[in-house]
């Protein structure tokens, strides 16, 4: 992603995925003449055509070779969208992508993520509404059967006494159907209603993934990250991967909206028997009435970054949602405008 990333960063790629293939394109078609112009003006014996013609092939295959790689790595913002709709597919796993990105390649992994978020919601209040209407169902149909049984308990003629119990072997039939039912969303609905196993956290080891991934964003506006671990290890009901990437975006957010060659910190300590992670900076801030709108989905708060970076809207949305459904809390606070912003996760521990 470092490729694409900076590519990004200059003007007339910054909006297209095509010419940013085509930029790459070009510059490898031209390695080859380049290195033959050098080659036949620098020489200083004789060069006979077969030297040319080797050079040539050279110079060709070595050109092919590095934009094949170029281009390789180029497709990686592809590969990981694609990555991810398949692990949501195949075994309901929630990734996080990368949404700062304006270009085609980003827009498709911002949709993605957005579809995805969107269709687990959804999934949700559709199990929970099914489930709601099969008790309800379950409870209507015991009426009918109530009524035959007080019939039945009337000593009728024995035509009315066939209907009655005629009335209680349906409704037995469609109790069996609705507790099958209910049984099939249970085993469905597993993956949301049972809580995460508590896995155990190393933290040095998250914050090796995480700088990883922030690195080349802190180096572009000369940022410090300056690191505070107060406890090493702990058990969370989180998977380590969605942390990482809850991380990987706040601290993306921090670095977008501070000013060149300051300080973000990341802190990691508990506090009465709860986890709590923070990212501050002394960027632009903002003042309280905006808080609310900053988890809002394509919030009206969508601002520019210090260095004109743009904004989808949704990086702190997913972040919360996140969060939230791996029973934590995420929360933002700001002094006011340009004194800086933290924002604050809390897990209570295991």
């Amino acid at each position: 992603m470092k490729l694409y990333h900076n590519l990004s960063k200059i003007g007339f790629l910054k909006k297209s995925y095509a010419f940013k293939f085509l930029f790459v394109a070009f510059i490898g078609i031209h390695i080859p003449l380049i290195g033959i112009l050098f080659f036949v003006l620098y020489f200083n014996t004789s060069i006979s055509p077969t030297s040319v013609l080797v050079f040539s092939l050279i110079m060709t295959l070595l050109a092919t070779a590095i934009t094949l790689l170029v281009l390789n790595e180029l497709i990686k913002p592809i590969a990981i969208a694609s990555k991810a709709l398949n692990d949501y597919r195949n075994e309901r796993s929630l990734s996080v992508l990368p949404t700062e990105y304006n270009d085609e390649a980003g827009l498709l992994m911002s949709n993605i993520q957005e579809s995805i978020f969107e269709a687990e919601t959804f999934i949700n209040e559709k199990q929970d509404l099914i489930y709601m209407l099969s008790h309800d169902l379950k409870n209507f149909a015991g009426n009918p059967q109530g009524l035959a049984k007080l019939i039945m308990e009337e000593k009728p003629s024995e035509s009315v006494k066939q209907l009655a119990e005629l009335i209680c072997e349906s409704t037995n039939l469609q109790f069996r159907y609705i507790e099958n039912f209910i049984k099939l969303l249970d085993e469905q609905d597993q993956v949301v209603r049972i809580n995460p196993e508590v896995r155990k956290i190393s933290f040095p080891d998250v914050l090796d993934f995480v700088n990883e991934q922030v690195e080349q964003r802190l180096i572009d506006k000369n940022i410090t990250l300056d690191v505070s671990i107060e406890i090493e290890e702990t058990k969370l009901k989180i998977d380590e991967g969605l942390l990482i990437q809850v991380l990987v975006n706040l601290i993306s957010n921090a670095v977008k909206f501070s000013y060149f060659d300051s300080e973000i910190k990341l802190r990691i300590f508990t506090e009465n028997n709860d986890l709590i992670l923070t990212v501050s900076d002394k960027g632009i801030g903002f003042n309280e009435h905006q808080i609310e709108e900053l988890f809002k989905k394509f919030t009206k708060m969508s601002r520019l970054g210090t260095a004109n970076e743009s904004s989808t809207g949704i990086g702190l949305y997913l972040c919360k949602k996140i969060i939230e459904r791996n029973k934590g809390k995420l929360t933002a606070s700001s002094e006011g405008t340009n004194k800086g912003a933290e924002f604050k996760i809390v897990f209570e521990c295991c």
